[in-house]
């Protein structure tokens, strides 16, 4: 009966203590190097995507057919 009443109660506490321990935590202010919010690296051009007026889709590929599991594989 000890048991069960502490010991089992012994890892809900420590759920508690965790969680109530992160929400009293400060959040970490983000560094800043001074140059004015600008970035470094310029953002990348992307490609215009293919809307009504855009260019149209290219063609399927050729389908190629490879032989038949028979052909492809012979056992001796």
């Amino acid at each position: 009966m000890f048991y069960m009443v502490v010991i089992l109660k012994i890892p809900i506490l420590m759920l508690f203590g965790i969680v109530y321990w992160a929400w009293k935590q400060t959040p970490e202010e983000e560094h800043h190097d001074g140059n004015g919010g600008e970035t470094t690296q310029p953002e990348p051009v992307r490609p215009r995507g293919r809307g009504p007026h855009g260019e149209p889709q290219p063609p399927a590929p050729q389908r190629v057919r490879t032989g038949s599991p028979r052909e492809t594989v012979r056992r001796g």
